[in-house]
């Protein structure tokens, strides 16, 4: 049976935290956003972050992702070169401007994606990795991969974003993807904060990042902007001030100039408005479940990991509910460390926090004379007279 347990008494978890709850929430151009903080996972800001939509030149980031896998399993050497078809030499747009005659290596087809945008130099890399030698091939396996990772509101039709049908992915799915590679691959993620890249000094004129916030001082590092007429103007960031890392993702907007202006108008609110607090540690005892069939009667429901929650920095101290969900009585045998439950943490105006909780010793299955109690009280729970009504209680 599920329990549901009101921690009424919730300071007993939160002692040391002065909360501040009820953040203003932010009003954005975007059509869609997607902003989350990394280290505490909290959300703050979604806006039809769910939606599939036409993701633009964002979509590269799903092939840098898998051609990063595949210089880390070895498939790729990042010093090997890799040959031009006609087919992506035929891609215009953003571009490296390579032709059939070149072979590049890998190293910098990758700058040419994070840096250039280069739907050619991204046509060559899933030409490299695709199961068939195509890009279409590639695409397929992009999908794929993203339904793996847990983006599930994502298909891919081409490597690079280049307008097609059915090549769509969510803010939140972008979110996800952003946060796989900055912790996935801290060896190739500063590649995302480099401002220009001069591929054999052939075209001059293209040599810059396209992101608008890499040298403004607020701690962007990343990681790709999008646009087509379909898609508007995107961008998907990060920024890291301190020990704090958001992610944002922004799509939708009419020009350059509102992307830019939004990108660092979410930064700066994501950092100013909101603080992470230490909460409790790692084995901090929050609830008991009762335990079927046990040696024990009941088991500790402590928190698995160190607990931080981010809570705005302005508003009142009220406003901060907490349940322990578990279904119960949880039957024996027990590991300590079994997950048995979630504690559910709401903060007025953000998202819920949900964190697991765990058994805080081992019960062992109990011995005859435990069952034989247990069968005992099923029997008299199930077949105990009910007291006779007294007299004068109404018929």
């Amino acid at each position: 049976m599920m329990m549901l347990r009101k921690l009424a008494a919730i300071a007993t978890l939160l002692v040391l935290m002065p909360v501040a709850v009820a953040a203003q929430a932010l009003d954005t151009k975007a059509t869609a956003a997607y902003v989350v903080d990394q280290n505490t996972g909290t959300v703050l800001l979604s806006k039809n972050a769910d939606i599939p939509l036409p993701p633009a030149s964002m979509s590269k980031l799903m092939t840098i992702y898998m051609a990063f896998e595949a210089v880390a399993d070895g498939r790729l050497r990042i010093d090997e070169t890799l040959p031009v078809s006609s087919h992506s030499a035929a891609y215009g747009g953003s571009s490296m401007f390579l032709d059939t005659t070149d072979r590049v290596s890998v190293e910098d087809l990758l700058r040419g994606v994070i840096v250039l945008s280069g739907n050619d130099a991204s046509s060559v890399l899933a030409e490299a990795l695709s199961i068939d030698g195509t890009e279409a091939g590639f695409a397929r396996m992009m999908t794929d991969r993203a339904k793996q990772m847990g983006m599930m509101n994502s298909s891919f039709a081409n490597s690079n974003g280049w307008p097609a049908t059915g090549h769509r992915m969510s803010m939140k799915d972008l979110g996800i993807l952003a946060d796989r590679l900055i912790k996935d691959f801290p060896t190739y993620y500063p590649l995302f904060s480099e401002t220009t890249f001069a591929f054999d000094g052939r075209v001059p004129s293209n040599t810059q990042n396209r992101n608008p916030i890499l040298s403004l001082g607020i701690g962007a590092d990343g990681l790709k902007t999008g646009h087509t007429s379909e898609a508007g103007y995107g961008l998907v960031g990060s920024a890291k001030q301190g020990d704090r890392r958001i992610i944002f993702v922004l799509s939708g907007m009419d020009s350059k100039q509102d992307r830019a202006e939004v990108a660092e108008k979410v930064v700066n609110w994501a950092f100013r408005q909101f603080a992470q607090k230490q909460v409790a540690r790692a084995g901090t005892q929050v609830a008991q479940a009762d335990v079927w069939m046990g040696e024990a009667a009941t088991v500790g429901l402590t928190i698995a990991d160190d607990l931080s929650l981010l809570v705005p920095v302005a508003g009142t101290t009220n406003g901060i509910d907490a349940e322990v969900i578990f279904d119960g009585p949880v039957t024996a045998p027990i590991s300590k460390g079994q997950q048995l439950g979630e504690l559910v943490i709401t903060l007025a105006g953000l998202p819920e926090t949900r964190l697991p909780l765990v058994a805080d010793r081992d019960v062992a299955k109990g011995g005859f004379g435990v069952r034989l109690r247990t069968a005992a009280n099923v029997l008299w729970t199930k077949f105990a007279p009910v007291a006779d009504a007294p007299s004068d209680a109404p018929a």
